[in-house]
C-alpha cells in the first residue's frame, strides 16, 4: 500500500485516489493565474512540521517578496511556522551567477542543511533557458532527481507549460505525478478545471475536475461520474403521491419511491407549480422535501407559495437556492448531496435542468452528470422531480435538446393547446418505467388551490 500526502482539499485527494504518493516528484503546470503557486504552498503548510520542514525555492519568475506578500493573505499561511517548519529561499541570484550547476549545488546544500520533507521549486520552467543546450538541461534534471530520490522528500516543480510540451519536455518523463490547472472559456463564462495527467504507481480519477480559488486556498470538486452499480441497495416497492390525485390515477397510483420524474413544458405552463405539489405532498406525509432552485430566489418563491397557502417556513421544507450566474456544476451537486444527507430529505425538486445545462460546457458531460446524480438518489430511495423547459409554445416536437428524458423513470408533458378561440393547458403522462399509465390528454387549470384537473379532451376536438 502506497503512503499518501494530503493536500488540504478533500476533493483533490479524492481525485488523486487518496493523495500524492509519498516522496514523489510532482509537476504542477498551468497558465498564469490558474493557482499553481497557491496549490504548492497549500501542500507545504498543510504538511510541514518542525521534524519534517518545508522548503520553498523561488527562481527568476516572481520575486520572493511578492510570493510571500500574496501568500500571507491566505488562511492556510501560518506566519508562526516561518523559520521553524517552513523556509523560503531565493535561488535566483545563484541561477544568474552560476547557472544550473550552481543551482544544483545550492539545492544540495539546502537539503543537507534543512533536511526538508517537502520542497517547491517555483518556477521550474524558468530554469530551462539557463541551459546551454538540451543535454545540459537533461544532466541537471538527472542530478536533481537523483538527489531527491535519495531523500524522503515530496518535491513540487511549478511551471507555466503549454499542453504540447507534455510529450516533449524531459521533466515530464522524470515526474512521478503531473497536475494540470487551466481555465475553460465558453462565451462569457469561465470554469477553472484541474486534471491529473499522470500518477505513477497509482490510479486516479480521470477527466476534468472543477475547482475554485479563494482565501482558503484551492477547493476541488471531483467530477461526478458513477459507474453502473449492480449491487443490491434495498429499493423500496412503495408508491408515493405526486401531490395531485388525478395525476396519481394517470400514473397508476402514483410514483415509485426512489424514481425520477421529468416535468417538461413551455414557459408559464405550470411546471414549477406541479413540482411544488410533489414537494408539499411529502411534507404532509411527514417527509422532508428539498427544493433546489436556480430560477426564483427565496423572496420570489415565497410569494408564489403563499398564493397556494404554502410557505418555505413549513416544517419539512428545505430550500437550496443558487444563482445560475457563475455556477460550477460539480460544486452545486456536492452542496446538494451534503444538504440531502444533512436534512434526511426523501424528496428532491430540481428547478430547472435548463439552468444546470447552461453551467456545463459539454453535452455528454451533462448527461453523465444527470445519470450519476439520479443513480445516487435512487440508491438512497430519494424521489426526484425535475423541471425542463421546452422551446415550443404549441405543438411540442421535442422534449429536450440535452437528451436527458431517457434517464428519467417518468416523463410528464405539460403543453398549451388551441381549442377553438381559447388556449388551454393539457397534461400527458408520456412515460412511466416499470408501470402502466393513462395515455389520454387531460385538461388542467391553475387556481388558488393549485393544479386542478378538468376532463379528458374529446377525440373530436381539433387540438394543436
Amino acid at each position: 500500500m502506497i503512503d499518501r500526502l494530503a493536500s488540504g482539499s478533500d476533493g483533490l485527494d479524492t481525485a488523486l485516489c487518496g493523495g500524492l504518493p509519498l516522496n514523489s516528484i510532482t509537476l504542477v503546470v498551468g497558465s498564469p493565474g490558474t493557482g499553481k503557486t497557491i496549490l504548492a504552498q497549500q501542500y507545504l503548510f498543510h504538511n510541514a512540521s518542525v521534524d519534517r520542514p518545508a522548503l520553498y525555492l523561488s527562481t527568476v519568475s516572481e520575486p520572493l517578496e511578492k510570493i510571500l506578500r500574496y501568500g500571507q493573505s491566505l488562511d492556510y499561511f501560518d506566519s508562526s511556522a516561518l523559520g521553524s517548519a517552513v523556509f523560503y529561499e531565493d535561488i535566483g541570484q545563484t541561477l544568474n551567477n552560476s547557472g544550473l550547476p550552481g543551482v544544483l549545488e545550492h539545492i544540495t546544500e539546502l537539503i543537507k542543511q534543512r533536511r526538508p520533507g517537502l520542497m517547491v521549486i517555483d518556477s521550474f520552467r524558468a530554469l530551462q533557458v539557463y541551459a546551454s543546450d538540451t543535454g545540459a538541461f537533461r544532466r541537471f534534471l538527472h542530478g536533481l532527481a537523483g538527489r531527491l530520490s535519495a531523500m524522503p522528500i515530496n518535491s513540487f516543480w511549478v511551471g507555466e507549460y503549454e499542453s504540447a510540451e507534455v510529450s516533449d519536455a524531459p521533466e515530464f518523463a522524470v515526474a512521478d505525478a503531473i497536475v494540470a490547472l487551466s481555465t475553460d472559456r465558453t462565451a462569457e463564462r469561465e470554469l477553472r478545471v484541474l486534471q491529473v495527467v499522470k500518477l505513477r504507481g497509482s490510479g486516479f480519477q480521470p477527466g476534468k475536475h472543477t475547482y475554485r480559488l479563494s482565501q482558503r486556498g484551492i477547493t476541488v470538486f471531483p467530477r461526478l461520474a458513477d459507474s453502473s452499480d449492480a449491487s443490491s441497495y434495498g429499493q423500496m416497492s412503495e408508491r408515493v403521491s405526486s401531490g395531485v390525485a388525478p395525476l396519481d390515477t394517470m400514473l397508476s397510483d402514483g410514483l415509485w419511491r426512489g424514481s425520477s420524474t421529468m416535468i417538461a413544458g413551455p414557459s408559464g405552463v405550470g411546471k414549477t407549480l406541479l413540482a411544488l405539489h410533489f414537494a408539499f405532498a411529502g411534507v404532509q406525509r411527514g417527509e422532508v422535501s428539498l427544493i433546489a432552485t436556480l430560477q426564483e430566489n427565496p423572496i420570489q418563491l415565497e410569494r408564489i407559495l403563499r398564493s397556494f397557502s404554502w410557505s418555505l417556513q413549513d416544517a419539512g421544507i428545505e430550500l437550496m437556492y443558487r444563482s445560475p450566474v457563475d455556477l460550477y456544476l460539480d460544486e452545486w451537486v456536492y452542496d446538494l448531496l451534503d444538504r440531502l444527507k444533512q436534512t434526511g430529505a426523501t424528496r428532491l425538486v430540481i428547478d430547472s435542468l435548463g439552468e444546470l445545462r447552461s453551467a456545463c460546457t459539454d453535452e455528454l458531460r451533462f448527461r453523465e452528470f444527470i445519470y450519476s446524480l439520479l443513480q445516487r438518489c435512487t440508491r438512497e430511495n430519494i424521489s426526484v422531480t425535475m423541471t425542463q423547459e421546452v422551446p415550443d409554445l404549441f405543438g411540442i416536437g421535442r422534449l429536450s435538446e440535452i437528451g436527458t428524458s431517457h434517464l428519467s423513470d417518468n416523463v410528464i408533458v405539460l403543453q398549451f393547446l388551441h381549442d377553438e378561440s381559447k388556449v388551454k393547458r393539457a397534461i400527458t403522462v408520456l412515460k412511466t418505467r416499470g408501470s402502466d399509465h393513462d395515455q389520454h390528454v387531460r385538461q388542467f387549470d391553475i387556481t388558488s388551490e393549485g393544479v386542478v384537473f378538468g376532463g379528458q379532451f374529446a377525440s373530436s376536438q381539433d387540438l394543436r
